[in-house]
C-alpha cells in the first residue's frame, strides 16, 4: 500500500504499473483500482549541488562528491550524444514531439473527433518511444513489418503514418495491408458478470453500462452526469465513428452503481485507456483463479458484440438490433445474425405465448401482463412471453 493517494479520486487502492524513465531516472507509475487513473509517484524536491557545498561548516563525504560528479558526467554525456545526433541529421525526440503536437492541433482545427486525435497521439508516441525515426518512411515500414500487430491494426497505423508524412511533406509509398475479418468472440453472460464483480467500483460500473447498452467504450467515456436520467432509468448516448445517437434503458442495478460513484467532475468516467490497464489486471487475475483462458479474450468491445448477438437471438429483429447499436447501415448488423445462428443452432426452441396489439391500450395491457416487445410490421406490434 502506497503512503499517498490517487490525485483524482483520493483512493488508497493503488497498483504498481511499471516504471517511467525521466532524465534516465526510473520513476514508479501507479494505477488507481477505483477510478483507473494512472500517475507517476510524487518525487521529493531535488536538492541543489550548493546545498551540499556552500559553507565551510558543511562536511561532504567523498562518496557524495563522487555521486555528484558522476551525475554531472552523465548530463554532459547526454548533451554530447544529442549534439552528435544533431550533427548526423537524426531528429531529436523533443523536435519530433513538437511536430506531433502541431499535427494534433491541425487535426483538431480540421474538426476531427477527440478519439481520432487520441489514436494519432497514441501510435505516433508509441513508435517514437520504440526508437522509430518518424522522419524516415523506410524506418516506419520496417517497424510495421517486424511488429506482431494484427493486419487490421497495421492498416490503422499505416493510415496514421500517411497523414503524418503528408503533414511533413515527406513522400512515401505506404505499405499495403488488408484487414482480417475475424468472427468476434462471444463469452457467456456468467463470464461477463464475473469480470464485472472482480473490478473496482468505477471500472465495474463502466463494464455494467457497456453490457446493458452495447455502446462503444468511447461513447461511454463521453457520458456526463446530465446524460443519466435516474427517474426514467435511461441514458443518452452521443454517437461516435459515424453511428447514430440514441436513448437506451438502464437497469436498477446500473443506476445504483452510478449513484455510488463520486461526482467530482462533469464526466462520469476518465478516458477508456486509463481504465483498460486496470481491467486487464483484473481479467488476468480472474482467468487464473477460475482456470478459464476464455476470459482473457474479453475486451471492452466484446460487450458490444455480446449485446448485439443476444438481442438478435431474443427478438429475431435486425432492425431493432440496428437501432440499439446505432448502426447506420443494416450490413453492420448482419454479423450478429450469423453469430446468433451459429451459437444457438443446437439449442432447442423456447416456448412462448405470442400476442399481437393494434392499439396503444392493447400494447399497455400486454406490457403490464409481462409480455415483451418483439417487432412491429404492417402497423401490428408483436409481443411474446415465455410459457
Amino acid at each position: 500500500m502506497a503512503d499517498f493517494c490517487c490525485p483524482v479520486c483520493g483512493s488508497g487502492k493503488l497498483y504498481k504499473d511499471g516504471l517511467r524513465y525521466i532524465s534516465n531516472e526510473p520513476v514508479q507509475r501507479w494505477l488507481c483500482r477505483d477510478c483507473g487513473y494512472r500517475f507517476s509517484q510524487p518525487r521529493p524536491p531535488q536538492k541543489s549541488l550548493y546545498c551540499h557545498i556552500n559553507t565551510a561548516n558543511t562536511i561532504v563525504s567523498n562518496r557524495q562528491v563522487c555521486d555528484l560528479l558522476t551525475e554531472e558526467s552523465k548530463n554532459l554525456a547526454e548533451v554530447t550524444r544529442q549534439e552528435q545526433a544533431q550533427r548526423e541529421g537524426t531528429p531529436q525526440s523533443s523536435e519530433v514531439r513538437g511536430k506531433i503536437i502541431e499535427l494534433l492541433w491541425q487535426l483538431e482545427k480540421d474538426g476531427r473527433k477527440e478519439g481520432t486525435i487520441h489514436n494519432y497521439d497514441k501510435w505516433l508516441s508509441h513508435m517514437l518511444k520504440n526508437g522509430v525515426n518518424l522522419y524516415d518512411p523506410e524506418n516506419i515500414k520496417g517497424f510495421l513489418a517486424k511488429s506482431h500487430l494484427k493486419d487490421s491494426t497495421k492498416v490503422l497505423v499505416a493510415a496514421i503514418c500517411d497523414v503524418w508524412l503528408t503533414f511533413l511533406k515527406i513522400p512515401w509509398r505506404p505499405p499495403k495491408y488488408s484487414a482480417d475479418h475475424e468472427i468476434p468472440f462471444i463469452p457467456t453472460e456468467q463470464e461477463l458478470d464475473l469480470l464485472i464483480a472482480a473490478c473496482g467500483k468505477k471500472v465495474a460500473t463502466f463494464l455494467q453500462i457497456l453490457k446493458e447498452t452495447g455502446a462503444r467504450c468511447g461513447e461511454i467515456t463521453k457520458l456526463t452526469w446530465t446524460s443519466i436520467d435516474s427517474q426514467q432509468k435511461v441514458v443518452r448516448i452521443t454517437a461516435e465513428k459515424g453511428s447514430l445517437s440514441r436513448i437506451l434503458p438502464l437497469s436498477t442495478k446500473a443506476i445504483e452503481m452510478l449513484n455510488n460513484l463520486p461526482r467530482d467532475s462533469e464526466h462520469i468516467f476518465v478516458f477508456a485507456d486509463d481504465m483498460r490497464s486496470n481491467f486487464y489486471l483484473q481479467r488476468k487475475r480472474i482467468a487464473r483463479k477460475l482456470g478459464d483462458p476464455r476470459i482473457l479474450q474479453i475486451h471492452f468491445h466484446t460487450f458490444r458484440h455480446w449485446k448485439g448477438t443476444m438481442e438478435y437471438h431474443k427478438t429475431k429483429d435486425p432492425i431493432y438490433v440496428k437501432e440499439i447499436l446505432g448502426h447506420k447501415d443494416l450490413k453492420s448488423t448482419q454479423v450478429y445474425i450469423h453469430i446468433s445462428h451459429a451459437l444457438f443452432q443446437n439449442t432447442p426452441p423456447e416456448d412462448f405465448h405470442a400476442k399481437v396489439a393494434t392499439t396503444p391500450e392493447e400494447i399497455t395491457q400486454l406490457l403490464e401482463a409481462g409480455f415483451e416487445y418483439v417487432l412491429q410490421k404492417d402497423s401490428l406490434a408483436y409481443f411474446r412471453k415465455r410459457k
